[in-house]
């Protein structure tokens, strides 16, 4: 199951370490169809079928097609964010001859798939340059520097039996052997491979781990694509794909912060969407016109029936790999789906001639929840939970069927809002 869309969408994730350039992976895509910037502290001033683009906090960001006699849009959502471990303000620990980083854990972090993998670390840096003005940089070392080692089955008897991982003490990733060690001297030694050599002051920093291992295809006939970060990136290049493919009245919304509620400027819980949509309808009768016209579809990851764990779903709403991609839906609200928009996305999966599932939780587990109840309570815009089946969601690397990316796209184009 190889083909053109998967091999980039393969590239995009192994090239999008952190939601930071998750989002200026998506602006090149964008940039390259012609998409137009929008700076959020200048004016709109939109022309009829023109495309544009406006990010926030470097993280997250809203695209769009704009035609002026269309009224409502097709939105399409999904985060920037995977579970990580995030590098402390002051992380230097020089411990028994050698120099660890302290990590602080992000979202939901399945901390045992982290032991043993070559580690290397991005994010955002900020600096005071010698004109002692403050700028940003994205830093990427791509290359291994850290790992987390296990602890020896000899010295632990219960490793494969009921131990448990303390996430302040025993997650925390080793860089060298020593005790002579500058974090900041480090970080301006890592920005002359940026070609930035007027770092005065290191001030501050967003940085992450990540595993160095590349995506690619599992399987006797390459059925399963395999990576970190599935969760939720495989839904942003996918929504990205669909926009730029469409010629609609289409909008995505690619939030950072889902891994931890969505509470902030950049998430979905804030201002970021509502405001951006206040000022392309530009009254309040215009808007909410426009909100009563439109469809919010939450793209993120369905959990797929595991063959070893089986009994963990209900039976009768168990997704399978490569059998059609999932409508979420839960009684209390956890999702968003109700039966009009899972009826638009039904019909346009009939249109694709392709096999749509449902995933409901069981009924004595709790559920998981998205984008889609946010947008949906804070703009009062219908909407759907969608996502493709995934397997081991949360862990460093995440599994997924090679043939329902595609098939999200093609169903996403489709949708009637």
């Amino acid at each position: 199951m190889k083909n053109k869309f998967n091999d980039e969408l393969l590239n995009f994730l192994d090239n999008s370490t952190t939601p930071f350039s998750a989002t200026a992976n998506m602006v090149k895509i964008l940039t390259n169809m012609n998409f137009i910037r929008l700076d959020e502290s200048e004016t709109f001033n939109l022309i009829d079928g023109q495309s544009y683009y406006v990010t926030r906090n470097d993280s997250s960001l809203i695209a769009f097609r704009y035609n002026k006699e269309l009224l409502g849009f097709k939105m399409m959502g999904a985060h920037t964010d995977s579970p990580t471990l995030k590098v402390k303000p002051n992380p230097v620990i020089k411990k028994n001859s050698t120099i660890q980083l302290g990590v602080e854990p992000y979202g939901g972090v399945l901390f045992n798939t982290w032991f043993d993998r070559d580690l290397s670390l991005a994010g955002r840096v900020t600096y005071l340059n010698e004109s002692e003005n403050i700028e940003d940089a994205i830093l990427d070392l791509k290359t291994p520097i850290a790992l987390i080692p296990s602890l020896a089955i000899h010295l632990d008897k219960n490793a494969n039996k009921d131990r448990t991982i303390n996430a302040q003490t025993d997650i925390v990733p080793l860089i060298s052997s020593g005790e002579k060690f500058d974090f900041e001297e480090f970080l301006k030694s890592s920005f002359k491979d940026l070609g930035i050599t007027d770092v005065s002051t290191i001030l501050s920093h967003e940085l992450s781990f990540y595993d160095t291992q590349k995506a690619s295809y599992v399987g006797l006939n390459k059925e399963f694509i395999t990576s970190a970060r599935i969760d939720n990136l495989l839904s942003c290049y996918v929504i990205t794909k669909a926009l730029v493919d469409s010629s609609d009245n289409s909008l995505i919304f690619c939030s950072d912060h889902e891994e931890v509620g969505s509470d902030s400027t950049s998430g979905a819980g804030g201002t970021f969407l509502e405001e951006v949509l206040r000022r392309i309808h530009k009254d309040d009768e215009q808007y909410f016109k426009a909100m009563r016209a439109s469809l919010m579809i939450s793209c993120d990851n369905a959990h797929a029936i595991h063959p070893n764990f089986s009994s963990k779903h209900d039976e009768n709403h168990s997704p399978k790999i490569n059998q059609g991609v999932v409508v979420k839906v839960n009684a209390n609200q956890r999702y968003a789906s109700n039966s009009s928009s899972i009826a638009k996305f039904k019909l346009a999966a009939l249109k694709a001639d392709l096999k749509i599932q449902e995933f409901v939780t069981r009924s004595d587990m709790g559920c998981g929840s998205t984008i889609g109840p946010i947008t949906a309570t804070k703009l009062g815009v219908e909407t759907i939970d969608v996502g493709v089946p995934t397997f081991a969601m949360h862990s460093i690397r995440e599994s997924a069927g090679a043939q329902d990316a595609q098939e999200l796209y093609e169903i996403l184009k489709l949708v009637s809002f």
